[in-house]
């Protein structure tokens, strides 16, 4: 059986409200999370994806309030990233409502944290989230933190094979050179990570067109977050799935049995 493909939108979350840039900066507001996952869940969206981007305590408090809020409105998994460094910090997502937590920063200072929460709650709730960019690295993608903006002097494809192997159950590929773009998915990066791991792939970062999700699943992604073209009303969601579904490509509509 064939897996339908996800589309997921992104809700990057600071001090309660839904930001977007261009390569991370010039962030503008775009909107009250907990009505824009509503209307993304009635759109007919797979999945969600909140990133809490502020670093602050009150940063982390909003987004267990969020969590709340939105798991009462959603009948999708919700997948929340931003903050969490321990086993502990998972556990209180998930009593919040969350379905599945993304992990970045903290997996890279302690990797053993991959595999401390796959033991506890299953690789299923995990997903690492991996902010890469084009770099002199021996596969040419080296893996960024605060937002793109720094180098963690990590090879993207290295973490990826080792991530894999300490248990994770997704990956969320974010192109840090293609964020917010609307130029299109890194398709190289998309190719070269599959190419290495059979870790389900979300494949984040550049979305514009319709004819680039498709591409994005040609280049071996399994699912496709997208940001600010849902929520600048670019595309909807339909759209989106109507054309995957014209195409070939398994997607689920809403509505048909």
């Amino acid at each position: 059986m064939t897996l339908s493909v996800r589309i997921i939108p992104c809700l990057d979350v600071t001090d309660g409200r839904v930001v977007k840039g261009i390569n991370f900066t010039n962030l503008v507001d775009a909107g009250d999370p907990v009505e824009m996952a509503s209307l993304y869940n009635t759109e007919g969206a797979d999945e969600l994806t909140f990133l809490d981007i502020s670093a602050s305590v009150a940063g982390r408090e909003t987004t267990l309030d969020v969590v709340r809020k939105t798991a009462e409105q959603v009948f999708i998994p919700l997948t929340v990233g931003g903050g969490i460094r321990t086993v502990d910090d998972v556990d209180r997502l998930l009593r919040a409502g969350a379905d599945k937590v993304s992990i970045n920063t903290a997996a890279l200072a302690r990797p053993e944290l991959i595999a401390e929460i796959a033991d506890r709650f299953g690789s299923q709730v995990l997903v690492l989230s991996v902010d890469a960019r084009r770099a002199n690295t021996d596969s040419g993608f080296e893996v960024t933190t605060h937002g793109g903006r720094k180098s963690a002097g990590v090879d993207a494809l290295a973490w990826v094979e080792k991530a894999s192997e300490l248990g994770v159950g997704e990956i969320l590929l974010n192109s840090m050179d293609a964020d917010g773009t609307r130029a299109g998915y890194d398709l190289g990066m998309i190719k070269a990570v599959r190419a290495i791991s059979r870790v389900p792939l979300i494949a984040s970062g550049g979305a514009g067109s319709q004819e680039d999700f498709a591409a994005a699943l040609d280049a071996g992604a399994d699912a496709l977050l997208a940001a600010s073209i849902f929520h600048f009303g670019i595309h909807r969601i339909g759209d989106i799935k109507g054309y995957l579904d014209r195409s070939g490509y398994p997607v689920r509509i809403t509505g048909r049995a």
